[in-house]
């Protein structure tokens, strides 16, 4: 009776994941894949990083997501002159009732989208990692949670530097993934210009699920069977960065988690109760990439972490006998 419940819920995230897929594909045109990793990440409760020039979508994909999702939405633009109390809120006296009154800030949202987050200065960076860490937020010796299920959105310009802030390795350390979606075919670009030529279809995207149902499919991914030769093939993964002669620090025991939820989420997306050596392989580069800090000769010689992790890949042996789960592992 368990194993029936279970595989009813792993369908629910099936299905939940296609209709969101079909819902923000009606807006987003030709990143099935970029869609694909943005729900692993809803599932697995973390947070994303989308690395593009301007102009590639990235606040549409974020408000499609909302809006398919029935959640709140909000959006920060990233400036030097932002201040912490600008994301988190500010409390100020309210003289008609002569006492001081906290007026919440945007992070009091289920999604919100940091607009070139590198822009802001390091301490109004720094705002973010209580809320992304603890979903809570800490003001005036006060702590209040953030709604549920919350996830941030943040997006860089990889090109230009001036004027910009590099994001510390303990804040990229807590995005689960960091996304680089690229151009669109020339297809797909045609494709564009006849989608928006009449009207905004982001304007008439309707909800296919509430954030009630997808804090429930979060409990149900965490449920999906982990060979133990499977575990082993993404431990070795991971601990290999941390001897790679081109990596000054390797992945941290929170990376290693973030991939072991993000195969799972992944697993239970496409139908399945268990995962494969496959869902590691296609996961890791957008999971572990950013959070390695490689050496000086290997930024001189302008390798890209993405490389790294990819070398890393090709050298460990994938496990070959794959056997089913055994009954009652769940």
């Amino acid at each position: 009776m368990a194993d029936e419940a279970f595989s009813t819920a792993l369908r629910r995230v099936q299905h939940t994941a296609e209709a969101m897929r079909e819902n923000i594909a009606r807006v987003l045109i030709g990143k099935l894949d970029v869609i694909d990793l943005l729900l692993v990440a809803l599932l697995s409760d973390g947070h994303v990083l989308i690395e593009d020039m301007p102009g590639m979508g990235k606040t549409m994909l974020a408000k499609a997501l909302a809006r398919s999702l029935g959640a709140t939405f909000h959006r920060v633009q990233g400036t030097p002159d932002l201040l912490p109390t600008d994301i988190t809120g500010v409390s100020y006296f309210d003289q008609r009732h002569n006492e001081f009154t906290f007026r919440p800030g945007p992070i009091f949202t289920q999604i919100l989208l940091v607009d070139e987050i590198n822009r802001a200065t390091p301490r109004t960076q720094s705002a973010l990692l209580e809320s992304m860490a603890e979903r809570q937020v800490t003001v005036d010796r006060d702590t209040m949670l953030l709604p549920k299920p919350f996830l941030v959105l943040a997006t860089q310009n990889p090109v230009e530097l001036e004027g910009t802030f590099p994001l510390p390795e303990a804040q990229l350390d807590r995005f689960l993934l960091c996304l680089q979606p690229g151009y669109p075919s020339e297809d797909e670009e045609q494709a564009i210009l006849h989608r928006f030529k009449q009207e905004d279809p982001l304007e008439t995207l309707q909800p296919v699920v509430t954030a009630e149902q997808v804090l429930e499919l979060q409990f149900v991914i965490r449920q999906v069977y982990w060979q133990p030769e499977v575990e082993r093939y993404l431990l070795a993964i991971v601990r290999a960065t941390r001897e790679h002669p081109a990596v000054q620090l390797g992945i941290s025991p929170r990376g290693t988690l973030a991939l072991y939820r993000t195969c799972e989420a992944f697993a239970a997306m496409h139908g399945r109760d268990f995962v494969q050596p496959d869902d590691v392989k296609r996961l890791a580069p957008s999971v572990l990439a950013h959070r390695l800090l490689t050496t000086t000769r290997t930024r001189l010689r302008g390798k890209r972490h993405v490389e790294i992790i990819t070398e890393i890949i090709q050298a460990t042996p994938v496990p070959v006998e794959m056997i089913a789960p055994p009954p009652g592992s769940r």
